[in-house]
């Protein structure tokens, strides 16, 4: 299991698991299969990949597993690039228990994998550039660090997990400020929030190369009252601009680019020089990955699949069922 998937993602994946759990089977449990399949049959399901993808989401088929006391045997990894047909894992037991936990396991593992896939879609796409894809706070209520961990699973790197561990000062706080200066301001914002609990970083939001010019004042003159400046939807040529900035006047300051990226602008951004890049769409838009469970009634059949040729993490491919 990878180190990602720590003792915070490990604690929301029970919480989330069980309200999962609890949402299908209702307190009742699957009354179709109770009522249709024999309480002494046993069987064996295998979890196969239908599409090229990144697999995240293992560690929670797992939870699941156990909670309904099945043998879950994994034949791959969180990360690991997956081929249509790959077999992903292979879980065993009563025959009726697969039937009542199969939607939930691959509803995770489709979601999960699916954050994975598209993060490392992007990632691809920036390589050989200094930039790093980032995610957001646009996350499924409830499933924040489970999907933080999916996108880090495809080579995204973690932005702030929520308000409480970084301080980013958008518009809207700028502007709720009665006077002063936007150094001012960022200044005032940044000593309060260290003085009452450690942040991750200070960020700033701007907008115009203007607002840049009098952060980059602030930080030549005050060096580590900011760490990072967030570029809000500007175009490549303005974005190399603010680099070539920075560069000259407070090159320690990281630039983060956002607002709206997608695959076919996130190269040109990236080539801009950023330092990051925040794509709110490996969370908030990612199409799932389509895994399918294959239930036989023999333990001992083998389900093994042809394999299939190495996966382009830059296919943009619709997928077909």
């Amino acid at each position: 299991m990878p180190a990602l998937f720590d003792a915070l993602a490990r604690a929301d994946a029970e919480v989330a698991v069980t309200r999962a759990l609890a949402e299908d089977l209702g307190g009742v449990g699957d009354i179709t299969s109770a009522a249709s399949i024999p309480a002494s049959m046993r069987g064996r399901a295998i979890i196969v990949s239908r599409e090229d993808g990144v697999l995240a989401g293992l560690p929670v088929a797992e939870i699941i597993a156990r909670r309904a006391g099945l043998t879950l045997i994994a034949h791959t990894h969180d990360g690991a690039r997956l081929a249509r047909a790959t077999k992903v894992a292979t879980l065993e037991g009563p025959f009726a228990t697969l039937l009542a936990h199969e939607r939930t396991i691959l509803n995770f593992l489709t979601l999960l994998s699916g954050n994975a896939t598209h993060a490392a879609r992007f990632v691809e796409l920036v390589r050989a550039t200094r930039a790093q894809v980032c995610d957001t706070r646009k996350t499924v209520p409830g499933l924040r660090t489970l999907q933080k961990y999916a996108t880090r699973c495809g080579g995204a790197t973690l932005h702030r997990i929520g308000l409480f561990d970084a301080v980013l000062l958008k518009d809207n706080h700028i502007g709720a400020f009665a006077a002063g200066s936007l150094a001012d301001r960022v200044r005032s914002a940044a000593r309060a929030a260290r003085a009452h609990t450690p942040v991750a970083f200070v960020e700033c939001e701007v907008d115009a190369l203007t607002q840049l010019d009098e952060l980059l004042a602030l930080v030549a003159a005050e060096p580590g009252v900011l760490d990072m400046v967030l570029l809000d939807n500007m175009e490549p040529a303005m974005l190399a601009e603010a680099v070539r900035r920075r560069d000259a006047r407070a090159p320690g300051l990281l630039l983060e680019a956002s607002g709206g990226v997608r695959l076919d602008t996130v190269r040109a951004i990236a080539q801009s020089g950023v330092d990051r890049i925040s794509v709110g769409a490996i969370t908030h838009s990612a199409p799932a990955l389509d895994l399918g469970l294959d239930l036989a009634l023999d333990p001992a059949l083998d389900l093994a699949l042809d394999p299939a040729p190495n996966w382009d993490p830059t296919s943009t491919a619709e997928h077909r069922p």
